[in-house]
Order: C-alpha cells, then sequence, then structure tokens
C-alpha cells in the first residue's frame, strides 16, 4: 500500500515492526486534555485494551504486559483511540478510574501522582520544576 492508503486509508495497519513490535501511545485525560503518561503498545497490548476497555501496555522494563491499575487500582477507561498519520503512534484518550496515572506518589501528600509529567524545565538553568 502507498503512502496515500496508509496515511488516507480506513484499513487499520499500525507499524509495529518500526520499532521492533512497539508504538507510543500517549494517555490523554478525556475531562481537561491533560498528558497523563507515555507507555508502549504491542499487538497484544491493543488487542487486550480493545477487548477490556481498560488501557493496557506492554512494559518496555519488565518485559510484559500489564492493564494499568490492576495492581494500583487507578484503572485508565478507554474513551477513544486515535492513530497518527503514519499508524505509528497512538493516543489513549481516557478517563481515569482512580487517584492517579502515574507510579509515582506526592511526598507532601503520600497521594497518587494525577500525571506522569509533575516537572517542567527551566531552560534558564537546566532545573526541573514543578508543575
Amino acid at each position: 500500500m502507498g503512502t496515500s492508503g496508509l496515511e488516507e486509508g480506513r484499513e487499520l495497519l499500525i507499524d509495529f515492526a518500526k520499532r521492533g513490535g512497539i508504538v507510543p501511545a500517549v494517555v490523554q485525560d478525556i475531562t481537561d486534555g491533560r498528558i497523563l503518561m507515555l507507555a508502549y503498545v504491542n499487538r497484544q497490548a491493543l488487542e487486550v485494551t480493545l477487548q477490556k476497555g481498560m488501557a493496557t501496555f506492554w512494559s518496555t522494563s519488565r518485559n510484559e504486559l500489564w492493564t494499568k491499575g490492576e495492581t494500583s487500582g487507578d484503572f485508565l477507561k478507554i474513551i477513544d483511540i486515535y492513530i497518527d498519520c503514519d499508524q505509528d503512534a497512538l493516543i489513549y484518550r481516557v478517563e481515569p478510574q482512580g487517584g492517579g496515572a502515574c507510579h509515582t506518589r506526592d511526598p507532601a501528600s503520600g497521594r497518587t501522582r494525577v500525571s506522569c509529567f509533575y516537572r517542567k524545565l527551566n531552560p534558564a538553568d537546566g532545573s526541573l520544576q514543578p508543575v
């Protein structure tokens, strides 16, 4: 299939081979648009996500499938899945079902962080600042 068919077609042709069997998935809160996390999805993770209706990923550090929330209770209910023009990246638009999406906790409150993106880079000195 040519580029036009891939970019304009209606056939799902996710390019898992491009990055060794995985594609990145940006996870976005459907209510406020906040980016919650970035994870990776292989073919099996996508199939499980579609079956369960909950965000499921491939752990690149543990080399195993995991559904977010199975351990923490912080499930991410799938509302929409968007696929980019090259069919090599996804956006999971989700409705969080728990306290947060990150595996880390805020040291002050002890609660799971809502987003994994809780710091920003200060370009003036290269330091990380809380958001």
